[in-house]
């Protein structure tokens, strides 16, 4: 019996399987193509599971932490990730949320808006501290053409990098949020090492034209991109040019970076934990309908591919355990009452049987947490983390309905549903 059958014999399905070995090499080939003062930061919402966290920080370069909710920052310190090493960033950021990030002793925070940057402010002055900011810029001139853009365009991220210089006065003097440099985002996903140095490179540029306007610049976040294969066979980019293009272009444009004037953060998330993951499904049924074969399995969008109206996810190639035997196109479904539950069409499958298992491989980002877990109100996917080859936990997440007022049925109550990561069948060794 071969590893993925024993685990499933052991733990069923769907079934996620992330091997932090991987996790560790992809955490060093992406240090070895950065320049060596950049602070890298990782991204939580790539995949929030614990051990991946605690794994990241392993290292003489732990990696700090990107999250960009109270549940993020949660999980992070759990994980050992210190609030001082925690960048907490997002577009809509509400009075609350702040507060307790700041009670929990985060001090750096991406203000995406003059707005944000004021509500960052009032909840630093609330709790009688300052905390420093990175304004968040919307660039105008991209400077790579492949990968998922994130500036550029209108959009919710960000401030309009034209907009920055008149700005400044009112942003440089908000009580509480210290305004202390630029935050940089322009793409992700960019599988072209010229596209991805071109915007790295645009954006170090743009970032010294706002020093030059009047923008505090002590430190400098300028985003990532980095790619990984998503739900398809394949190996990570190497960007074995990277490092020297990068550091040519902070050398041009802010020559005191080696010496932290400014400090240069980057952020990555699927790169580092994308090829750790599979996730192994099991066949339910296989049919026919006007000639057309569909194989419906145990996982569907609830537990992989939430993010597909994204365009990221989907179609999705397989990787299967009965490697021999004749293959042919196949619908691969998952469980639930949608036709939307597609996780990829004509596929090319061997011939499947109830009970066989596929497996969807570089599968450790974006997963679970990214999925409709609720819908259908169906199990979550086990998740077994292993080390070495051997079981270093297994659990699952878990959603429930909490009570927020004592219940009387003589006055009428507000009841909202809370999605709490609870962990069960948890197993370590």
């Amino acid at each position: 019996m071969n590893r993925r059958a024993e685990l499933v014999e052991r733990f069923g399905t769907p079934l996620y399987v992330y091997d932090l070995d991987r996790v560790d090499a992809a955490h060093e080939d992406l240090r070895a193509v950065l320049p060596e003062p950049v602070v890298l930061h990782y991204a939580v919402k790539a995949n929030p599971h614990p051990d991946v966290i605690r794994a990241l920080r392993g290292g003489d370069r732990p990696c700090r932490a990107e999250v960009s909710s109270t549940g993020e920052l949660a999980v992070a310190l759990a994980a050992g990730v210190p609030p001082s090493h925690c960048l907490y960033t997002g577009p809509g950021k509400t009075p609350g949320e702040l507060d307790e990030a700041i009670r929990l002793g985060v001090r750096l925070f991406s203000a995406e808006s003059p707005g944000d940057l004021g509500r960052i402010g009032v909840a630093a002055v609330r709790r009688a501290v300052e905390v420093d900011c990175l304004l968040r810029v919307n660039g105008v001139a991209p400077g790579g053409a492949t990968g998922l853009r994130m500036t550029g365009a209108p959009s919710q991220f960000g401030t309009d990098a034209d907009t920055v210089p008149a700005l400044l006065p009112d942003l440089a003097s908000v009580p509480g949020a210290r305004l202390v440099g630029a935050h940089f985002f322009p793409l992700s996903c960019a599988q072209d090492e010229t596209a991805l140095l071109a915007e790295f490179s645009n954006t170090v540029a743009a970032a010294a034209a706002l020093r030059d306007a009047g923008l505090p610049l002590r430190v400098l976040d300028i985003g990532g991109g980095f790619a990984a294969p998503y739900a398809t066979p394949g190996e990570r980019p190497r960007y074995p040019g990277l490092k020297a293009g990068l550091a040519a272009a902070l050398d041009r444009h802010l020559p005191g970076w080696r010496r932290g004037e400014p400090a240069v953060l980057a952020e990555s998330g699927r790169y580092l934990v994308g090829d750790c993951g599979e996730l192994l499904c099991g066949v339910v049924d296989v049919k026919h309908s006007r000639g057309r074969r569909f194989v419906v399995l145990d996982a569907g969008v609830n537990a992989f591919g939430g993010l597909s109206g994204l365009g990221r996810l989907l179609p999705v190639s397989v990787v299967l355990d009965q490697a021999d035997g004749p293959t042919g196109p196949a619908t691969l479904a998952g469980p639930l009452c949608t036709p939307g539950d597609v996780l990829g069409r004509q596929v090319l499958v061997p011939d499947l049987v109830p009970g066989d298992t596929v497996t969807i491989p570089n599968a450790g980002a974006y997963g679970p947490t990214a999925s409709l877990l609720a819908f259908l109100g169906r199990p979550a996917p086990t998740e077994v983390v292993l080390r070495a080859g051997r079981v270093v936990s297994a659990s699952r997440l878990e959603h429930r309905r909490t009570d927020l007022v004592p219940l009387d049925l003589a006055t009428p109550t507000v009841i909202r549903d809370e999605f709490t990561p609870r962990c069960n069948m948890t197993t370590r060794s």
